[in-house]
């Protein structure tokens, strides 16, 4: 690919006047710390802007610096993070930070081959950080800007390859200005944010006029990509075993999807539930806890990752409190402070 010739081809000026006038006013734009970048760019990982912004505010009340989300504790850092999903990113940025501390005394370093040392930053996040917060030359591609960039060039590659994705990276660096180069890179992060959606808003767009993929009618069918992820439906019967005012609760093993999030127990069941016996019996064969029933809750929808999940609520009374492998007796105020997966944690609103 001739990229000389396609950097000729881009209307960089275009696009910078447009995101000077247009772009939103996100709290981490009023802030050059490397780190409050960072925590940006990693909490916008598959989430959206609106949802990011109250928890980012509240993050950095927390944990103002490296050295405090540094010191924190695993289980508060989790607790912030509650509600945002993929807690992988909240224990990697907290261990990262420990990294960092101990390194480079609590400071992001500048160059990229330090960062590569650091666990959860990987190529988009390092570029973001060496371009935002430190205004090196340096690609930042994400899902936007692939949407953007194979739009506009009317390019047919695969953008699920990584051999893709290291073309769209090399293709960035040879269309970025070498003066205000951020600035570029910022505005095609926003552009494909806002307007080169997955439902192209072309009228609204400043590089429409000379748009390939406009010009040509395939705006739709860019980017191609042929991975596509397959929901997977479970559906888990969730009994929750109260004994005076403790309830019955697990913390889930790291290294698993729900790692260091507590949850209830659950039972793997059909999509119509499970019977009331039949519930009692599973409790016992896994818990050795004979129960009464007490009252039943609504279904409870909730996704993450590939899976959608339905969960069938059941409260249950235990008259002893036996020492139940794996799992612990906590109160409902202990419980409050702690953090857990989406579903189980809309259960607990439900019954407190």
């Amino acid at each position: 690919m001739n990229f000389c010739m396609l950097s000729r081809h881009f209307d960089h000026l275009s696009l910078r006047r447009w995101f000077l006038e247009y772009k939103r006013d996100l709290p981490w734009r009023n802030r050059m710390d490397p780190y409050a970048i960072w925590v940006s760019e990693v909490m916008l990982q598959q989430t959206q802007v609106s949802v990011v912004i109250p928890y980012f505010e509240r993050w950095m009340t927390l944990f103002p610096t490296i050295g405090a989300l540094a010191e924190a504790s695993l289980d508060r850092v989790i607790k912030a993070w509650e509600g945002l999903g993929y807690y992988s990113r909240a224990r990697h940025l907290h261990e990262a930070a420990q990294f960092v501390l101990l390194h480079w005394n609590g400071q992001l370093p500048e160059q990229e081959e330090e960062l590569k040392k650091i666990k959860g930053l990987g190529p988009y996040t390092r570029g973001a950080i060496l371009s935002f917060a430190f205004h090196q030359k340096s690609a930042a591609v994400d899902g936007n800007v692939m949407r953007v960039l194979t739009r506009y060039f009317n390019l047919s590659d695969d953008v699920s390859k990584p051999k893709t994705v290291q073309m769209l990276r090399q293709l960035v660096l040879s269309i970025l200005p070498d003066e205000g180069h951020w600035v570029i890179n910022e505005a095609l992060i926003e552009l494909g944010a806002t307007v080169c959606k997955k439902k192209a808003e072309c009228q609204k767009c400043p590089l429409q006029s000379s748009c390939l993929a406009y010009r040509h009618g395939t705006v739709a069918e860019r980017p191609v990509k042929s991975s596509k992820i397959q929901v997977i439906k479970l559906f888990r019967a969730v009994p929750i075993i109260q004994y005076e005012k403790k309830l019955l609760v697990k913390r889930g093993e790291k290294g698993k999807i729900m790692g260091d999030l507590y949850e209830f127990p659950y039972f793997e069941v059909n999509k119509e539930g499970i019977q009331i016996q039949e519930f009692k019996d599973k409790i016992y064969g896994s818990l050795k806890l004979s129960v009464k029933h007490q009252a039943s809750i609504k279904m409870i929808t909730h996704g993450f990752t590939k899976y959608h999940v339905t969960l069938f609520p059941e409260v249950f009374q235990s008259l002893v409190e036996p020492k139940v492998e794996g799992y612990e007796w906590l109160e409902i105020v202990e419980l409050k402070k702690l953090a857990f997966s989406s579903g189980h944690r809309k259960i607990l609103n439900l019954i407190t």
